[in-house]
């Protein structure tokens, strides 16, 4: 997070159908935007049976994200967001797409959960639309998963993301631009049985008015409305007309719809067919469609990094409540891990990093939750929870470095555990992590009385305590901790020393 706001922030989305940039100035924390790219790169029809993303599509994917960077390239760290969705999730080889991906972007690219997602569509939605309605769903169709979200103003309350999407559906049930009524019919019931587990907790009686957001829903609008088949969005009545239409050709290119582009044409009929399904599943008979989506939550979501309203900071607090941790307890903590990196700052650039102390203070507040489950091995608890939780604000790569740090913060320290981290954070990590330990370590005795002044330095692999003269002589236990710490991080290559 940047000190001095940035005058211009970036948003780019990854999708499975289309890649996304929204460019905006930044003035006095207003947004006006200034440039808006797309390019439908069709991400999922990449995929294999194995999950493996195809080198032709990672060039065409690649060749778009350098022609991306040449817009964002240079802008400062902390004012461009850049997150992949399902197809990201899915594919095996992601990993090694994502490196040259960030090399095209020169920004890090963090892959979200089909929740998270659900959360900034919704935030997105919120900021574009204004509405009185006391609740409202929104429905977003990706090329690869379709969201669900209830909220009310800019709070989302109920979220889901189902695996079906505009891209998926076709290649599944349209292949190679094939139409018929079977197929339509099919494809039909496999959205709705996606929908299924969800039926009741998004019915229509549960939300006041509907909202869509995506190019699948804003293409099957237009046509609706130039073909005189509804003149208020998309309609359950203008949809059956759609879709008698869909089941009278054989071929996507018989289509003949005006303001359909043919761009989007071959991912058409799964998109209708999943807001078919919808309609048809949650009693819907309007929807009205929204400008705002995903890349428009993550300039909001940036925005309250930038201002510090930081949505991970009040998703921490939330996760501390419900697993009942002691407050006070990490309050100390904090305080600690805050008076040895100021004395580290001077030569280590994670000690200084504003980052680095976000994820160390995250740490001090989660790294207990785990004894809400069982004592014995509570870290691995914690961890686990950490890694595998619908986590708000928290990209997959986020989550598993804060995992990383409270899985080692007691017992065995594997630095094997931080290799595959993204750099810095490969590098980083292991050292939060030591400065955890000592922390932890000095409070274990939980005692709310504050500790002597004490000197840390680390060099290379070495790490220097310094206590006040015979402070070690009269806390025999902590005394004992520091051997004993000092047995499991020998095994991990490290010396610590103290006195």
């Amino acid at each position: 997070m940047p000190i001095k706001p940035p005058e211009i922030v970036a948003a780019v989305d990854l999708g499975s159908n289309s890649f996304h940039m929204i460019v905006c100035s930044l003035n006095d924390g207003k947004l006006q935007t200034i440039d808006r790219l797309k390019e439908m790169v069709r991400l999922a029809s990449g995929l294999d049976a194995n999950n493996i993303l195809d080198e032709s599509t990672q060039n065409r994917a690649l060749a778009c994200l350098e022609r991306f960077g040449q817009r964002i390239r240079n802008f400062p760290p902390g004012s461009v967001r850049i997150v992949g969705t399902n197809t990201l999730r899915t594919a095996k080889n992601a990993g090694q797409f994502l490196i040259k991906a960030e090399q095209a972007l020169n920004h890090p690219i963090h892959i979200i959960s089909g929740i998270e997602e659900a959360r900034l569509i919704y935030l997105g939605v919120a900021y574009s639309l204004s509405s009185n309605a006391n609740l409202r769903l929104v429905m977003d169709i990706g090329g690869g998963s379709t969201e669900y979200i209830i909220g009310t103003g800019d709070t989302p309350k109920e979220k889901e993301s189902l695996h079906m999407g505009c891209v998926s559906v076709s290649n599944a049930f349209f292949k190679d631009g094939q139409l018929s009524k079977n197929a339509f019919n099919q494809a039909t019931l496999f959205a709705e049985q996606k929908l299924e587990p969800f039926q009741k907790k998004f019915q229509c009686k549960n939300w006041d008015e509907a909202i869509g957001a995506s190019g699948s829903l804003r293409s099957i609008a237009k046509v609706l409305q130039a073909k005189s088949w509804s003149n208020n969005g998309i309609t359950r009545q203008g949809l059956e007309k759609l879709v008698a239409h869909l089941n009278q050709c054989n071929h996507i290119n018989e289509l003949n719809l005006p303001e359909l582009d043919s761009e989007r044409l071959p991912v058409f009929a799964g998109g209708v067919a999943i807001v078919y399904a919808t309609f048809k599943s949650l009693g819907i008979e309007q929807m009205t469609v929204a400008d705002g989506a995903l890349r428009e939550g993550l300039i909001q979501d940036l925005l309250g990094r930038i201002y510090n309203h930081d949505m991970r900071s009040a998703t921490v607090q939330s996760v501390a409540d419900r697993y009942h941790t002691d407050k006070k307890h990490a309050v100390r903590i904090k305080h600690t891990l805050s008076v040895m990196l100021e004395q580290l700052s001077a030569d280590y650039s994670w000690a200084s990093d504003e980052s680095s102390v976000q994820f160390l203070d995250w740490a001090a507040d989660l790294h207990e939750i785990g004894i809400d489950i069982a004592h014995s091995q509570y870290h691995k608890h914690s961890a686990y929870i950490i890694e595998n939780g619908d986590l708000a604000g928290f990209s997959n790569q986020d989550q598993i470095l804060l995992a990383s740090i409270i899985r080692s913060h007691r017992r065995k320290f594997s630095q094997a555990l931080f290799n595959d981290l993204p750099s810095p954070w490969n590098t980083y990590a292991p050292y939060l992590t030591l400065v955890l330990r000592l922390a932890v370590l000095l409070h274990r005795n939980r005692h709310e009385h504050e500790l002597p002044d004490f000197k840390i330095a680390i060099i290379k692999s070495k790490i220097f305590l310094q206590f006040p003269s015979a402070w070690l002589t009269q806390s025999p236990l902590t005394h004992a901790d520091l051997i004993q710490e000092s047995d499991y991080l020998k095994s991990a290559g490290f010396k610590l020393e103290f006195a």
